[in-house]
């Protein structure tokens, strides 16, 4: 799978004018080719945006800059981010299988749950509870209210592979369990 190709959009200018760059940000979606990204630079994390975009089929990955800036990277579904491109990406829903970055077919959930009656830090701590007795290689679904900022970082410190993303209003999250561990030897 060839990496993606990013158009850059810079709205910091607007956002310290004072302006609102959302027009201009989905013109330049509106003209993306099916296998481009965007690369969105802008002054705050912008999260409304994830949902807006996630409806129109874009998954993102963010990083923040210095000064408190942010780079965001929105891409097609499916596809992975250049710069994460193995580690994670959003992928299928949380109910079937999917592939990762190197078209390499995910098995179907071995366990699901919804956490999304429960309180933070509860769902994380659930979720890393339950693929603790899960086999390398197995895959959990899970479904949150929210996306799980801290949770994402530890399943990689952790060795596991993640895809996920919003549907409606439900983020689901899948992870292959010890899979990061396997691509690291």
């Amino acid at each position: 799978m060839k990496p993606i190709e990013y158009v850059e959009l810079d709205v910091r200018p607007i956002l310290r004018a004072g302006g609102e760059p959302f027009e201009k940000i989905m013109e330049a979606v509106a003209t993306l080719a099916p296998d481009k990204g965007l690369r969105l630079l802008a002054t705050f994390k912008p999260t409304p945006l994830f949902h807006v975009l996630g409806s129109k089929g874009y998954a993102h990955s963010e990083k923040p800059l210095a000064d408190g800036d942010w780079e965001i990277e929105f891409y097609p579904n499916g596809a992975a981010p250049a710069a994460q491109a193995g580690a994670q990406g959003a992928g299928a829903g949380a109910g079937g299988a999917s592939a990762d970055a190197a078209g390499q077919a995910w098995p179907e959930p071995a366990q699901s749950m919804d956490v999304r009656e429960l309180d933070p830090p509860e769902p994380m701590v659930n979720i890393l509870a339950t693929i603790e007795g899960m086999a390398d290689g197995q895959v959990l679904a899970a479904l949150l209210n929210r996306e799980p900022l801290f949770l994402l970082p530890e399943l990689a410190k952790r060795g596991h592979q993640w895809r996920g993303g919003f549907e409606a209003d439900t983020y689901k999250l899948l992870v292959r369990v010890g899979a990061g561990r396997e691509e690291a030897a």
